[in-house]
């Protein structure tokens, strides 16, 4: 399961078709350090994103 608390690099280490969805949701500094440490909704809240519907899309991905 993929948390907000989850930092974005762990989220793609685990899920790496996660990057479209990130991506797809306007998060395209996937490759910068600050994805090593931020988590999805600290991440969410800078880039102006619905982290419910993040959070839904990304964990529909992971159960596949």
């Amino acid at each position: 399961m993929i948390t907000k608390e989850m930092s974005i690099y762990d989220a793609l280490q685990r899920h790496p078709e996660s990057r479209e969805i990130f991506k797809k949701h306007g998060m395209h500094c996937l490759d910068c350090m600050g994805s090593v440490a931020e988590s999805i909704e600290a991440g969410a809240k800078m880039h102006g994103i619905n982290l419910d519907e993040l959070l839904k899309e990304l964990n529909s991905l992971a159960k596949n």
